[in-house]
């Protein structure tokens, strides 16, 4: 298999599976398609839990980076908590089979609505990120009658680390959410921090813990640092998040404290990233430059997937992997991969370097398990793919293949 790489680059890359399982798997389930191999998440989340020895520390994961709930089920089952930015992720996680006590609640701008059903599904820890948002939900919580008050925390917003976000509260704000929360019966027992998105430098967050702690010791009924997500996956290779590094640095610091503080890590990227992938068939091809030099040609190639399955890419600008399967040509031609819309942004990859490609062969987009599905949509009017997990018992169907009736739910005429 070769890995296709921006910027004129090749190399050899480890198949997640062979080419007669990739076109097994599209004729059976049909293209496009997103595959999960459980193993591989099975092995992601024991290294992560391994390498944090803090005896008082909890793991979620960030649901905002996949939903389905098969993996979600695999991921409570590993003992897991879940991370949750919006009533929708509360949802899908009590249908995975979390409860209300395992899953963290960090959004943004919630309603009463919202309010009221995060307290219907009993969920009893809450980060808030704004001094209003803080009084109207101990406001109407309070009101409520609830026996048992939620753990409340603020979510910390350090300009000059996490830049001109518009999210979380500054320490100077600190004593007023302290006031707001006793006038109401709460204590603020929590500290949240985010430390950036994506990041795979170790040191952006063990260079940081002392501050948080010492931050955190301004609130007089501390005793829970949750460190957030954020955490990077080697997409392009390189640099890979060190868990064994960032474990022991935050367990020498919160040991060396006089009272147990409990620990909560909240990976998504990292965790799910490596297990997914999406596989496409070519459906075109098609040629230009001045078809002497193979360096001067560029091969366009068209796929029966597009940007709204998959968006980092051209839309965001992320990054990801193309794989094909080798065809004993050893020629490689610079290649764009082309989705199946003519928005000019369709493209799934660019300047890859990859053999001649011809109709009917099957691609693999890599490490496509966070922000693949999950950010996905009906831009353009096509339906989404199907997803498949394969498991020690072989493969099954963990999402439907939409047909072109989706496009009418909800609509009224």
């Amino acid at each position: 298999m070769i890995e296709s790489l921006l910027q004129n680059e090749t190399k050899i890359h480890s198949p997640p599976c062979s080419e007669a399982m990739a076109n097994q798997l599209l004729s059976t389930y049909g293209s496009p398609l997103y595959v999960y191999q459980a193993d591989r998440l099975h092995q992601t989340l024991e290294h992560i839990t391994r390498s944090i020895d803090y005896p008082h520390v909890q793991f979620h994961f960030a649901t905002v980076t996949n939903g389905n709930i098969a993996l979600l089920q695999l991921i409570e089952q590993a003992g897991w908590g879940l991370h949750a930015n919006t009533p929708g992720d509360v949802f899908l996680g009590l249908k995975a089979g979390f409860s209300g006590d395992r899953i963290v609640y960090t959004g943004s701008n919630l309603n009463r609505d919202d309010i009221q059903q995060l307290i219907d599904w009993k969920i009893d820890r809450f980060n808030f990120d704004s001094l209003s948002q803080l009084q109207d939900f101990c406001e109407y919580s309070g009101s409520q009658g609830r026996l048992i008050r939620p753990e409340i925390g603020l979510r910390l917003n350090l300009s000059e680390l996490t830049g001109d976000s518009r999210i979380g509260l500054n320490p100077a704000e600190f004593e007023k959410a302290n006031e707001i929360a006793q006038q109401h019966g709460f204590s603020i027992t929590g500290l949240h921090f985010y430390r950036g998105t994506g990041t795979n430098a170790t040191g952006a967050f063990t260079q940081v813990i002392d501050r948080l702690i010492a931050i955190a010791q301004q609130l007089p009924d501390w005793r829970t640092l949750d460190f957030g997500g954020g955490f990077g996956y080697p997409y392009r290779g390189g640099a890979v998040f060190d868990w064994g590094e960032f474990g022991a640095a935050i367990t020498e610091r919160l040991s060396a404290l006089s009272r147990p503080i409990e620990l909560v890590i909240e990976p998504g990227r990292s965790a799910i990233a490596g297990c997914g992938i999406l596989l496409a068939k070519v459906v075109s091809v098609k040629w230009l430059g001045d078809g002497v030099s193979p360096r001067k040609l560029r091969q366009i190639v068209g796929v029966d997937t597009t940007v709204a399955n998959l968006s980092v890419p051209a839309v965001h600008g992320g990054y990801r992997a193309i794989a094909t399967w080798e065809t004993g040509d050893v020629s490689r031609y610079q290649t764009d991969i082309c989705g199946n819309t003519t928005y000019s942004r369709d493209y799934l990859g660019r300047n890859c370097w990859l053999p001649k490609l011809q109709i009917g062969d099957a691609i693999a987009i890599l490490d496509s398990g966070a922000y693949g599905y999950a950010m996905s949509s009906h831009f353009l009017h096509r339906p989404r793919p199907a997803e498949v997990l394969i498991d020690a018992k072989g493969d099954r169907l963990i999402r439907q293949r939409e047909d072109y009736s989706i496009l009418l739910n909800g609509q009224i005429f």
